[in-house]
């Protein structure tokens, strides 16, 4: 109800009455500004209040979102959009595939893979360790031309993740330079046609 001074003639608030609400109405937006808004949204608590109440970690969650939206944006090292989802149209897959090598013997496992398809791999040297050198060859390449990743010599095992830098064929060669029989034991997962020995 309202004081019939604050009233006009023609039962309307008067100028006085309106002052008063207008002030009432910016002091408490000031105060709602100061406690929760400025540390929910921007982590600004000039008077404590807004930790206390935990709207400080309102502000640090959103930041930590916009901050991942940023990284997942930003160019590598090679210029390229680093994007947080792949496509691809082959099916994804997995196999597992066993050579056995005699002394001084090599062999190959290959994937074929067109450009920008991805894997990951684990291999194993059970009864000893190996020479290895993954690489792969384009379709069209010729006699002995071909792109090496990764070498090692002496090795007993591997991990990690390709992506095929042009359509062809990319796996491993591995040879035995031991006195013994060993065997290469490989487990693959992702996207290519088909993973064979040559």
């Amino acid at each position: 109800m309202h004081d019939i001074s604050d009233l006009n003639g023609e039962g309307l608030p008067s100028n006085k009455s309106l002052i008063k609400a207008t002030f009432v109405a910016f002091f408490t937006g000031c105060i709602l500004l100061i406690t929760i808004i400025l540390p929910a949204e921007h982590g600004i608590d000039p008077t404590g209040l807004g930790d206390k109440l935990g709207l400080t970690q309102m502000s640090m969650a959103s930041e930590s979102r916009s901050v991942n939206t940023t990284i997942q944006s930003k160019d590598d090292e090679s210029g390229s959009v680093i994007r947080p989802v792949w496509k691809s149209m082959a099916p994804f897959r997995s196999d597992t595939m066993t050579l056995s090598l005699l002394p001084n013997q090599g062999a190959e496992i290959k994937a074929i893979m067109n450009k920008n398809e991805n894997l990951v791999f684990n291999w194993e040297v059970k009864g000893g360790a190996a020479y290895f050198d993954m690489h792969g060859e384009a379709f069209q390449a010729t006699g002995d031309e071909f792109t090496s990743y990764w070498e090692g010599d002496n090795e007993s095992n591997a991990s990690g993740a390709f992506v095929a830098p042009f359509d062809g064929t990319h796996g491993w060669y591995w040879q035995n330079k031991g006195s013994a029989a060993i065997e290469i034991h490989l487990s693959t997962s992702g996207f290519y046609k088909e993973l064979y020995t040559p």
